[in-house]
């Protein structure tokens, strides 16, 4: 009886029917026991068995125990149900006394089963009673007051979507409300981050603010045609759709006329929430929706304690008037704009964003009212990098009067000098300079390394101009100037580097030194000019591997090159056609020379040879070379290629949409998603997909070549 107590608290077991289990067991239990009672009463009476109740049965002594049990029980149930006394009754004063006291439970225990069994089933009428009560009020409430009809429809349809989630069970804000944050926060997080970070406000902010967000919307459903928000009213919440759909309807002469939709993922009310200002449209549910709900006050609250996002939103909302084709966008974002010049908005702007916008006059405004001088986005960009790298002189001046740091670095090193620089301002780099700006204060080799990777003897002879060190290596790799010019195959900024000192044995953090990567790659030039440079070291091996057969470190490429394929066996009959004698040394002499069994990783990784331009006077000049000593080539072959298996390749990733024409070097990773992740981080934007130089779609990571140049780019 007590683990039916403990059933009923059992979330697997349904509450209604093991509670009537439960009265069951509990009332045959009583009139078992009540009849062997009065059972034993009987049996049990000293004087005569004639003058008991059992004495009103037929041949009670021929009878057998079941049979008086069986008697007994009847006794019970007929007493217990109140009918009352028959056949049996009690006989002596003992049988009197207990069927009195037993009368007498049964009058609490009949109360105790019938109360209990009318709980249950008016408890499963109740929420209906309750919403035919409402639904009847209601309807009498819009006839006595003449509310239009079609209010009248969103008033019940809003009471029957209450009364379904109270039965179904799908209170889900409910539930969510009544666990601890830490809980609420979790779920939240699962069922909603994915959608709120594919929102367009919020692309680009803080995955802690994308989760603060998520935990103080409130989840609701909305039935259909029903209004969610109302034109010409300034609402204080903005609304996400989770499901469904709604219509922006605009009303017009007494009329309503349908301007747009929104689905799955859409903002609506964001206006009134960022410009504080009426929503021009009415959005109207097409079909069931669920939302999530977000106060103008929690919003605020949230974007205080980060201003970057602030910024970020902003810029969000303002890019999605200038694309958005609903009309009267245009009236919105000029308002927006006249607002933000004013400085008349709630939201955290800083200089950053004025500094984006190219907006001297806000800039002005702002550091007159004390902002932020340091405020920056996620790579630690500030206003004086972005005022640096457009050529706004009169913003950087504004700046730096206002005491801004000309030497500021963001996450990668940058200073607002050198992004003067990359941009070819020459007036700005003037004044940075005036108000104290000095390369010396960034990295040498990082920003050596990087007018080498663009590819720019430009800019590297600005960096020698202003005294830069450009031989140091990069603290990111180790890897020199003189590394990224030999990948780019330029040979006159090889030239450049040598004559300021560089060291062409110089190994990078992955073992590679400038002479290995040329003989690598195959640059005849570059390599021609190493062999003329008198040797600080010991003299490297001819293999472009580096030291120890190390098989960890990246692959570093930069042309197109070839396949190496095993031989491909025909039928059996094929054998018997006379097959061409290879070249000693060659690469059908070394497939034919060995079986598939002991080349297994051409099976296992397809390494490509890099190419060694056969065509010229060096590559004439160095197969000749190489076909004197062929028995020991072909073992080098072999040798070398066992060593590569498992390198990655390099490619060239430009972004014309960022204005990055000339490109960055990086390794290629093992799939699309991180490539794209890399062009993320490198030129600051979100990409959706990769083309080659000719503008071709990439789709799979197999397609990309050792030094082939990607273009990132996004939809």
């Amino acid at each position: 009886m007590f683990s039916m107590f403990r059933l009923e608290k059992d979330r697997y077991y349904n509450y209604f029917w093991l509670r009537c289990f439960k009265l069951t067991c509990a009332t045959l239990f009583v009139m078992h026991f009540a009849a062997c009672i009065y059972f034993f009463i009987a049996d049990n009476y000293v004087e005569d068995r004639s003058k008991t109740w059992l004495g009103l049965v037929s041949d009670v002594d021929n009878q057998s125990t079941v049979n008086l049990y069986i008697t007994s029980l009847y006794w019970s149930i007929a007493t217990l149900s109140s009918v009352g006394y028959g056949d049996l009754h009690p006989v002596n004063t003992r049988e009197m006394i207990y069927c009195f006291l037993y009368c007498i439970v049964n009058v609490g225990f009949g109360s105790y089963l019938i109360g209990n069994m009318s709980n249950l089933v008016v408890n499963s009428t109740t929420r209906t009673m309750k919403y035919r009560d409402t639904v009847q009020a209601a309807t009498k409430f819009a006839h006595r007051n003449r509310v239009p009809v079609h209010l009248e429809e969103q008033m019940l349809s809003h009471l029957l979507m209450k009364y379904r989630t109270d039965v179904e069970g799908v209170q889900q804000q409910e539930i969510i409300d009544s666990l601890p944050k830490a809980i609420r926060s979790s779920i939240s997080y699962c069922l909603f981050y994915r959608l709120m970070d594919g929102v367009y406000l919020f692309e680009g902010v803080s995955k802690d603010l994308i989760f603060q967000l998520v935990t103080e919307m409130k989840a609701e459903y909305i039935p259909p045609k029903q209004d969610v928000v109302l034109d010409n009213e300034a609402p204080s919440d903005f609304y996400l759709f989770v499901t469904g759909g709604a219509e922006l309807i605009k009303h017009d002469n007494g009329g309503e006329q349908v301007v747009g939709e929104l689905n799955a993922g859409d903002l609506v009310g964001e206006v009134g929430v960022l410009c504080y200002r009426p929503h021009p449209y009415t959005a109207r549910t097409k079909r069931l929706s669920q939302v999530l709900r977000l106060s103008r006050t929690a919003f605020l609250n949230l974007i205080y304690s980060s201003v970057g996002d602030g910024t970020v939103i902003m810029n969000n909302f303002l890019n999605h008037l200038r694309s958005s084709t609903v009309p009267g966008t245009d009236a919105i974002l000029v308002d927006t704009e006249a607002m933000l010049a004013r400085g008349k908005t709630d939201l955290p702007i800083g200089t950053y964003f004025a500094a984006i916008r190219n907006d001297n006059k806000m800039l002005e405004w702002l550091l007159r009212n004390g902002s932020d001088l340091t405020e920056a986005d996620r790579n630690e960009r500030t206003a004086m990098h972005v005022a640096a790298s457009s050529g706004n002189e009169h913003g950087v001046t504004l700046l730096l009067k206002f005491g801004a740091d000309p030497n500021i670095k963001d996450l990668d090193g940058n200073i607002p000098l050198w992004e003067a620089m990359i941009g070819g301002h020459k007036s700005v780099e003037k004044i940075l300079i005036k108000y104290g700006a000095n390369l010396s204060c960034a990295q040498a080799g990082y920003l050596a390394y990087s007018a080498a990777e663009k590819n720019s003897i430009e800019l590297l002879k600005e960096l020698i101009k202003h005294g830069v060190d450009v031989t140091k290596p990069n603290e990111n790799g180790g890897s020199t100037a003189l590394h990224a010019a030999v990948s780019e195959g330029n040979t006159e900024m090889v030239r450049l580097l040598l004559d300021q000192g560089a060291d062409v044995d110089k190994k990078d953090d992955a073992g590679w030194t400038p002479r290995a990567l040329a003989e690598h790659q195959g640059h005849e030039e570059i390599k021609l000019i190493f062999q003329n440079i008198k040797e600080k070291k010991e003299e490297v091996p001819d293999t472009p591997i580096p030291e120890n057969g190390n098989l960890n470190v990246p692959y570093m490429g930069k042309f197109r090159s070839e396949s190496i394929r095993p031989a491909v066996l025909g039928p059996k009959k094929s054998s018997l056609l006379p097959r061409p004698t290879p070249i000693l040394g060659s690469q059908e002499s070394l497939l034919s020379s060995h079986t598939h069994e002991e080349l297994p990783w051409l099976d296992s990784h397809r390494r490509r040879r890099a190419n060694t331009f056969h065509n010229s006077i060096f590559g004439m000049l160095s197969a000749a070379n190489r076909r004197k000593k062929s028995f020991k080539v072909s073992e080098s072959i072999v040798t070398t290629t066992e060593n590569m298996n498992g390198l990655v390749a390099r490619v060239t990733l430009s972004c014309p949409e960022k204005g990055e024409h000339g490109g960055k070097l990086s390794f290629l990773p093992k799939s699309l998603k991180e490539l794209l992740d890399i062009g993320a981080k490198k030129f600051n934007i979100s990409p959706t997909k990769i083309l080659n130089k000719e503008g071709a779609l990439i789709d799979d990571i197999n397609l990309i070549r050792d030094g082939d140049h990607l273009i990132i780019a996004s939809d």
